[in-house]
């Protein structure tokens, strides 16, 4: 699979571009701010239906303008396929596959799959649970539709069983009842989403650890676990313990809402004893990771975005970066770089083509 047309209009800087890509390797240079990161996300949105960097659509029309359309075309299996994206102000975001509507944005999820590695990954160590789950649960949607259901069912039934919570402290009245109802869904998906997150970590993790450890040159020892209460005990035995604790926090304490990753180098935790380097690193083994889960799952190439990532790694590091998603074992590649010269040197010590666009100012030249 790869992505051989993209136009947008009015999208952040843009007001009009169309371009037309390789195959294998392509990279806008241009200086900060001139747009070369909006592409990429004009194409996570092709993927993924939304932006990679900021959740509310109508911030990503061009000032000045009341809509945004971005359009690209897909080689699938030898066959074309027409991803169009329409956001105007005040209506509802319109998405379609070959000009027919989805019923639901989550069917797309996973058809024509992503991994994006950026800067603001950083997110992802530094910050707290919520990043890191989210970064699971990224990688299995793209791979199991019924996963994202029971995920977007949980979390509704999480605010219901908080707000009766919040109730029950407010009003003195408790409601055994209600509170049953809303347990018993809770486990039901709650059980599912935990089995595929436990699953999905014992596949994940060597994987992770083999992109590590090349991009390291075995030099650091890692780890990834995973983390949730589930783990001690059933999700029911687990529920029925808290409910006292619940009913005076006015919240639900215990769940998949809970999970963790924890992410450690020589024994420590990286986001307190690994260098800006390790850091780094470590994202980029993440994503690649995520790239060849995604690869084995769905049984053809997802597209790979690479957002300023050379940044803080050495020669060595990047090097055996750019040969390792050159090789045969990645398909289309999109790189984004201030220094045209660096990364076109880079690609000519491994031997390996690539198209070059250079962006200035919401205009590209390529």
């Amino acid at each position: 699979m790869y992505l051989q047309q993209l136009s947008v209009i009015n999208f952040k800087n843009y007001t009009e571009a169309e371009l037309t890509f390789s195959e294998g390797v392509n990279v806008f240079t241009g200086n900060n701010g001139a747009g070369k990161t909006n592409l990429l996300d004009a194409i996570h949105y092709l993927s993924l239906c939304k932006s990679y960097f900021n959740p509310i659509d109508t911030q990503q029309i061009k000032q000045g303008t009341d809509f945004f359309i971005i359009n690209g075309t897909f080689n699938k299996n030898g066959a074309n396929e027409a991803i169009a994206c329409g956001v105007k102000r005040n209506q509802k975001k319109q998405f379609k596959r070959n000009k027919k509507d989805y019923q639901r944005l989550a069917d797309h999820i996973g058809l024509f799959p992503l991994v994006m590695v950026s800067p603001y990954d950083i997110s992802i160590i530094i910050e707290g649970s919520e990043e890191r789950r989210r970064f699971i649960d990224n990688v299995i949607s793209q791979t199991d539709n019924r996963y994202l259901d029971e995920l977007i069912n949980y979390n509704k039934v999480l605010i219901n069983r908080n707000a009766l919570l919040k109730r029950i402290a407010d009003t003195g009245r408790y409601d055994p009842e209600l509170l049953s109802v809303f347990d018993e869904q809770l486990i039901a998906s709650g059980n599912l989403v935990f089995e595929k997150r436990k699953d999905f970590m014992e596949s994940f993790t060597p994987i992770f650890n083999k992109h590590y450890q090349f991009l390291s040159g075995d030099a650091e020892q890692v780890e990834l676990v995973y983390e949730s209460q589930l783990l001690r005990d059933n999700f029911p035995e687990l529920l029925k313990k808290s409910t006292e604790k619940d009913r005076i926090l006015e919240r639900t304490t215990i769940g998949i809402h809970k999970d963790e990753l924890q992410f450690a180098i020589h024994g420590m935790p990286m986001k307190k004893f690994g260098s800006q380097g390790q850091q780094k690193s470590f994202l980029i083994a993440l994503k690649l990771a995520q790239y060849s889960f995604l690869y084995q799952q769905k049984g053809f190439k997802p597209l790979l975005l690479l957002d300023d990532i050379f940044d803080k790694l050495d020669d060595n590091r990047v090097t055996k970066l750019m040969q390792m998603v050159s090789n045969h074992d990645f398909g289309q590649v999109f790189i984004t770089d201030t220094n045209a010269d660096k990364v076109e040197n880079i690609f000519k010590r491994i031997n390996v083509d690539l198209k070059l666009f250079k962006v200035t100012g919401g205009e590209i030249d390529g």
